[in-house]
């Protein structure tokens, strides 16, 4: 299983390389708890460890979660998250990892939920360049113009191409940021420092693992 942790985002902060200013962020990664194996010679057929982060009350959760947690040995859990892998399971039902897991590791992928902004217009979602600011234009600066031309039939139908860039929804999505340098370890605060901006909120759910393409 390559190194992975369930964490939340603390915030940006910076720290100095001699002379060179690195922005960073914190994630309060772990402590999480294996709290399922699935492995492929069996009825799941692939290999997977789940984990569990964060320890709710049991009067907020169902029983079935709390069963689920007792048979790892564990209190119940906030979110759960499967990490599928190729070979055997290096892990136990009821093991702690915790940041000392991404001892040796140069970079990491990190999963988030981006920010939701609701509706918003072409121009914030797209960044389109609106139109022309000079004499003529009236109460249409920020409208995305024609789209008649990128119907599904040119010229025979009003639907509009499936993919074209319209105003929409915005935000709120799943987003794997890739290739984020692990700048250091704080074991006794269980933090992780890594290079750049990570996508979601303050205090939001993030997924770290080992980066598959950066070494």
């Amino acid at each position: 299983m390559p190194p992975t942790l369930l964490g939340r985002k603390v915030g940006m902060t910076r720290i100095y390389d001699g002379d060179v200013m690195v922005p960073v962020t914190l994630v309060k990664a772990g402590p999480c708890v294996v709290t399922q194996l699935k492995v492929a010679d069996g009825k799941d057929g692939y290999n997977a460890v789940q984990l569990g982060f964060e320890d709710i009350r049991a009067k907020v959760t169902t029983q079935a979660e709390i069963g689920h947690a007792a048979k790892a040995g564990t209190a119940p859990k906030r979110a759960f998250r499967e990490v599928r892998f190729e070979g055997s399971a290096d892990k136990t039902v009821g093991e702690t990892l915790n940041v000392g897991v991404f001892e040796g590791v140069s970079h990491v992928d990190v999963i988030g939920t981006s920010k939701g902004k609701g509706f918003q217009g072409v121009m914030k979602r797209h960044h389109f360049g609106g139109q022309p600011a000079s004499h003529g234009c009236e109460r249409k600066h920020r409208s995305p113009g024609s789209i008649a031309s990128h119907a599904t039939w040119r010229g025979q139908c009003g639907k509009p191409k499936k993919g074209l860039r319209m105003a929409g929804r915005m935000g709120g999505d799943r987003v794997t940021s890739i290739g984020h340098k692990l700048v250091g370890i704080d074991a006794e605060n269980g933090l992780l420092v890594l290079k750049g901006a990570l996508p979601g909120a303050n205090g939001s759910l993030v997924l770290v693992t080992r980066s598959r393409k950066a070494s």
